[in-house]
């Protein structure tokens, strides 16, 4: 099955956390603390897969989460790293952001790109020790990894695009310049997910085509199957009209071609304005009673367009298009590579330090994301944590908040489960 967008979750792996311990031999004096840091979370890494063109390995699974890292220990010994979580990818994913559908990365010639980033792990007390304050008892927590949710959207890596209505012969083409082998019938809508051919013009010289099905009036609302693939030629350099003009399916290619013109034009007309060369295709069976090549020239001269009559049948002038499209490849620019669009700020370590206070039912409650993760590194049963702990509130104004919201001496005040009395 073929599968070329899905909405994903991703979560790095959490820091371990630190560890509070103390040596205790027998005959080591004044041993002090040796409590281990936490290891390191698990990273997302997104991977490309050279052999795959389908996002097929992610329609059932939509949930991905790397592992933590291990915890501390005692006598200085530091918490596993986790192992990175990775996630194959076909050349051409473009990842977005799912909430703002910015660009988070183009997966098209890169390496591994570390989608999320797993959590720092904790110190132990170890590092805590100082020559006023010998015994502490307390270390820090690992810090969360990044989470976000993702758009995965390919779009194939293809120099050249086959556009056209059903039956037009794209897949014939295709398959008569290239190796690639898609299904070939005499009913519409044969071919049911794009294909891509490398066809080679010699001395070493190739390009990448693809097949784009599905194409009929309306297809920019929905209709057929266009809409869903012409993502597929946004990165093309440039595309190849097919048009049946036989007379067989129509009597009027001019009118056919002007169908498909408008459905890419409401899709992207930027795309719409590509260079475009017109391979009226099936001239073998060309009927004159049916089909008027002279009215059909001349719409083709008013659009400015390049033509070529061709029979991907017989093969009769594909060597021809083959040239021409190369030769034209050499003058136009590479292949579009999307660029970030998305300002990446590590959810993992927020720089809004703002807070709310709510007064429910006389108890004030705050609540803030980098307060949430700063209460994990506190150990309140330590009387030094805890002066850390005032210090802290009072540096990043959740004080002032307090007092501001009508806080004063002797109201409770709860932060994450933790209620104390409030004292001016």
């Amino acid at each position: 099955m073929f599968i070329d967008k899905v909405k994903i979750y991703v979560k790095a792996g959490n820091g371990g956390n630190g560890c509070v311990s103390f040596r205790r031999e027998k005959y080591v004096s004044h041993g002090g603390p040796d409590g281990g840091d936490g290891g390191r979370g698990g990273n997302i890494i997104l991977r490309i897969d050279e052999g795959s063109n389908t996002l097929f390995a992610y329609k059932n699974r939509k949930k991905f989460t790397a592992s933590n890292g291990g915890d501390g220990k005692n006598g200085k010994m530091h918490g596993a790293t986790a192992d990175d979580l990775i996630l194959p990818v076909p050349p051409g994913t473009v990842v977005r952001d799912a909430e703002s559908g910015a660009v988070i990365k183009d997966m098209s010639e890169c390496g591994d790109f570390i989608l999320c980033k797993g959590g720092r792990g904790g110190w132990g007390n170890r590092h805590f020790a100082t020559p006023t304050r010998q015994i502490p008892r307390f270390a820090k927590a690992g810090t969360q990894g990044e989470e976000r949710e993702v758009i995965l959207e390919l779009k194939m890596l293809a120099d050249v695009g086959l556009v056209g209505l059903p039956s037009a012969g794209k897949s014939s083409l295709l398959a008569a310049i290239s190796s690639a082998r898609p299904k070939i019938a005499a009913y519409h809508f044969t071919t049911l997910s794009p294909n891509l051919g490398v066809v080679s013009v010699g001395g070493g010289r190739t390009f990448v085509c693809a097949d784009i099905p599905g194409l009929i009036e309306g297809a920019s609302e929905g209709a057929g199957l266009g809409l869903d693939f012409l993502r597929h030629i946004d990165r093309c350099r440039m595309l190849i009209h097919v048009v049946d003009i036989s007379g067989a399916e129509s009597t009027d290619p001019a009118e056919d071609m002007e169908i498909i013109n408008q459905e890419i034009e409401k899709y992207s007309p930027e795309l719409a304005s590509r260079p475009r060369i017109v391979a009226a295709n099936k001239i073998d069976a060309y009927d004159p009673e049916l089909v008027d090549l002279k009215a059909f020239e001349k719409y083709i001269d008013t659009k400015g367009y390049e033509l070529i009559y061709i029979s991907a049948a017989t093969g009769e002038n594909v060597s021809e298009l083959i040239k021409r499209v190369s030769d034209r490849l050499l003058t136009l620019p590479p292949l579009t590579i999307y660029e970030k669009e998305y300002e990446d700020e590590n959810p993992a370590t927020p720089k809004d330090k703002s807070v709310t206070v709510k007064n429910v039912n006389g108890i004030y409650t705050v609540e803030g994301e980098w307060l949430y993760r700063f209460m994990g590194t506190i150990n309140f049963s330590d009387r030094e944590s805890l002066m850390y702990f005032q210090r802290v509130l009072r540096d990043n104004g959740v004080i002032e908040a307090l007092e501001n919201a009508g806080c004063g001496e002797g109201d409770t005040v709860s932060i994450y489960d933790f209620e104390f009395d409030f004292v001016e």
